[in-house]
């Protein structure tokens, strides 16, 4: 990103979002220091789906920062890590946490379920329940107060664009995760894994970090062309996305009140290159 941003550009490159099938919609780019542009309002409250998984991810790697847990640890079917479960390559089923549908290490199998036995183990070996360990060790250092997980650890978050501008702040330039832990988080896990993309179909590969998926050469994908191979985050069926796009130093949230569907299959990478483009890239 150069060091003049044009925020009038990125206020614009946002505004197509005004013109999109949604009821609601609340937006912003996000550098090193904060939001560089806007648009909608940034204290309504939204169903995060899987774009809870980041915040998640992000807590199972504070936890591992402050050892109270391993990347190591067994966890989740036998064989598997927390590496495992972090980077949906455990073998579990999508949604039942009993169903093994592959040894791990073999398939990339995106895995809720999965996420929800991260968060159990986490809890077990701190003593302390889940969404109160991710509210203290992520929410309340970041100023996230509207931030909350109500179910499931892979798809119940909600949160306001102002709590996600926070976040992705940090994920941007981590200032709570050690540099290095990041950067771990951000690399590819068990390289050369094939799998799918909900909502894209089967990549091959399929590259995802701890937590975070990892855009590589996918296509089709839901972030923007113009995105560098290692623009990395979620999205969510509730409508919602966040990429931090390395190359950048810069992220992009969007939080919508319709639920993914082939209404975003376009807008989304279209917005992507807009902001892309007037992030001067």
């Amino acid at each position: 990103m150069s060091d003049q941003v044009d925020r009038d550009a990125l206020a614009a490159a946002l505004a197509v979002v005004a013109d999109w099938p949604v009821d609601t919609v609340s937006a912003a780019v996000v550098g090193s220091d904060g939001a560089l542009a806007t648009h909608g309002d940034d204290s309504r409250v939204y169903r995060l789906a899987s774009v809870t998984k980041p915040l998640v991810a992000t807590a199972a790697l504070l936890a591992v920062e402050e050892e109270a847990i391993g990347l190591e640890d067994p966890a989740g079917p036998e064989g598997s890590t927390v590496r495992h479960l972090l980077a949906h390559a455990s073998g579990l089923d999508f949604a039942d946490r009993d169903e093994v549908r592959a040894e791990p290490g073999r398939r990339r199998i995106y895995s809720s379920a999965g996420f929800e036995v991260l968060a159990d183990h986490i809890a077990d070996s701190t003593g302390i329940d889940f969404p109160e360990y991710l509210h203290e060790a992520v929410c309340r250092p970041l100023g996230m107060a509207s931030t909350a997980l109500e179910g499931s650890a892979g798809h119940g978050a909600s949160a306001s664009l102002a709590d996600l501008v926070a976040f992705a702040r940090e994920l941007v330039a981590p200032r709570l995760l050690a540099a290095e832990t990041l950067a771990e988080a951000v690399t590819e896990q068990f390289p050369g894994l094939d799998g799918i993309v909900p909502g894209y179909g089967t990549q091959k590969p399929c590259p995802w970090g701890l937590g975070y998926e990892l855009r590589g050469d996918k296509d089709p994908h839901w972030t923007g062309s113009r995105n560098s191979a290692g623009t990395f985050g979620h999205f969510g069926q509730s409508g919602t996305l966040l990429w931090v796009d390395p190359a950048l130093s810069a992220a992009l949230v969007v939080l919508t009140d319709r639920d993914f569907g082939d209404w975003a299959k376009p807008l989304w990478p279209e917005l992507s290159d807009g902001v892309v483009a007037a992030l001067g890239q």
